[in-house]
């Protein structure tokens, strides 16, 4: 019995050959059939959720949730990165002038209308 060898695992100028080499095609040793790109990606905001509503920051927060669904919910960012809904970070300040994640004073640094 005679191992024959694959012939991605004999090279062209084989010694010791008996068989005449034949001029083949090259053979593909694969073929891409569907390229699927993945992509990731994040906001520049340290925070993807509101921490006073615990709604996505993408998403209307609690005082917006039950009114018409066309209003756009405002995002607050301050001078901290840290990002919460404008309504929910308007009622925190009223107690309490600090950042609700690292206790910093609060200092609105932008307002993102866009949702």
């Amino acid at each position: 019995m005679s191992e024959e060898k694959m012939d991605i695992d004999v090279p062209a100028d084989a010694e010791g050959s008996s068989k005449p080499q034949q001029s083949k095609p090259a053979k593909k040793r694969f073929e891409i059939k569907k390229w699927t790109a993945v992509a990731f990606w994040s906001w520049d905001r340290t925070n993807e959720t509101c921490a006073i509503c615990r709604n996505h920051l993408m998403e209307p927060c609690i005082d917006c949730a039950g009114k018409d669904s066309r209003n756009k919910c405002p995002r607050a960012t301050g001078v901290c990165n840290h990002s919460f809904h404008l309504h929910c970070i308007s009622q925190w300040i009223k107690s309490r002038n600090v950042c609700p994640l690292d206790n910093s004073e609060w200092e609105v640094k932008t307002v993102d209308t866009d949702s």
